[in-house]
């Protein structure tokens, strides 16, 4: 059986920095990609950033060059590092990785931005 638990989150001001991290637990050969997604109260779940096996990466245009994701292959760990926060970052924060062929998600965390 596989777990997905996520660690950091929380509140800060804006402008401020916080990392967020993930960690895949159980009978895991290798993760293939993870991601990073967020959700507002009533608004639909929203892509933020992926990290594939090879470390390639892509953003959403609301994140870039403010949001990093990296990877620890063999912690089977990912981070979402996020640096200059807007009021707009405010949101449930979600790792999901794909592990052989299946697909599993942390348990959120809040991450709140305050001016």
């Amino acid at each position: 059986q596989v777990r997905v638990v996520e660690s950091g989150g929380g509140l800060v001001q804006a402008g401020g920095s916080l990392r967020l991290s993930c960690l895949a637990f159980g009978n895991i050969f290798s993760i293939v990609d993870w991601s990073y997604y967020r959700q507002a109260p009533g608004k639909e779940r929203e892509l933020v950033a992926t990290i594939i096996r090879s470390g390639a990466t892509d953003y959403a245009d609301s994140v870039k060059g403010r949001f990093t994701i990296s990877r620890d292959n063999a912690k089977n760990t990912v981070y979402l590092q996020m640096n200059s926060l807007k009021l707009e970052d405010t949101s449930v924060y979600y790792c999901k990785a794909l592990i052989g062929g299946g697909v599993y998600w942390g348990q959120g965390t809040q991450v709140t931005v305050a001016s």
